[in-house]
């Protein structure tokens, strides 16, 4: 009988974690990712302004994938890979030295970032995970690779629009696409008494959508006060 063969899998998002779970009957698999949870980031929105929504987004990735699909996760990061070699250096998270960590196969499933505007990609959609990241983080003070850290940033934020809500400020959202009408239509549910405008360089918003779609959104923001 041949010798099971090894994948490593950095990243324990969506991508990784599908990865992970159809390659366990056949391979031995060992996921690496920064962070201790698993965020859904399509509904993180709605945890800025209704924190308590932020418990329907996460759940620890170790019983995961550990005990449901029989794989080994590490709670680290991934500092260098050699590919000829087939090697990766892994500093785990509670460990001052990497360690070296060999596979046959690695699937690289970090995802990506929202922010072209920042060097790390930095914004509050995505938890800053990484040390060189951490260094430079408008958010150092809090150390989202923790599933605590991470609620407690959104729990900031949410105090910080609270706080705009009653003094009745002016936001501004820069950019109509699908992440700033969902992002101003839930500041507009959850704090009514605020006055918002969103722009875009496009004349209409959610510009890559067909025109009945725009003018939903168009007709639904001007019902509610969106400039």
């Amino acid at each position: 009988m041949s010798k099971q063969r090894r994948v490593l899998i950095i990243g324990g998002g969506f991508s990784g974690l599908c990865c992970a779970r159809d390659f366990s009957d056949d391979f031995l698999v060992t996921v690496v990712d920064a962070k201790e949870f698993f965020e859904y980031t399509p509904g993180i929105l709605r945890a800025f302004v209704h924190p308590e929504h932020f418990d329907a987004l996460t759940f620890t990735l170790q019983p995961v994938i550990e005990r449901r699909m029989g794989c080994k996760y590490i709670w680290g990061e991934v500092k260098e890979l050699n590919g000829p070699e087939k090697t990766a250096k892994v500093k785990p998270m509670f460990s001052q030295e990497a360690e070296t960590i060999d596979f046959d196969y690695c699937m690289i499933c970090c995802g990506c970032n929202f922010n072209p505007l920042h060097k790390y990609g930095e914004s509050l959609w995505f938890p800053v995970i990484l040390e060189e990241d951490r260094k430079i983080s408008a958010w150092s003070h809090i150390d989202e690779r923790f599933i605590e850290g991470r609620r407690r940033h959104i729990l900031e934020e949410y105090h910080k629009l609270n706080e705009l809500n009653k003094k009745q400020a002016t936001l501004l959202v820069v950019g109509a696409g699908f992440i700033g009408v969902e992002w101003v239509t839930e500041l507009e549910h959850f704090f009514p008494d605020l006055k918002l405008t969103i722009i875009d360089f496009l004349p209409r918003c959610l510009g890559p959508l067909p025109d009945i779609a725009a003018e939903y959104c168009s007709e639904y923001m001007n019902a509610c006060g969106i400039k």
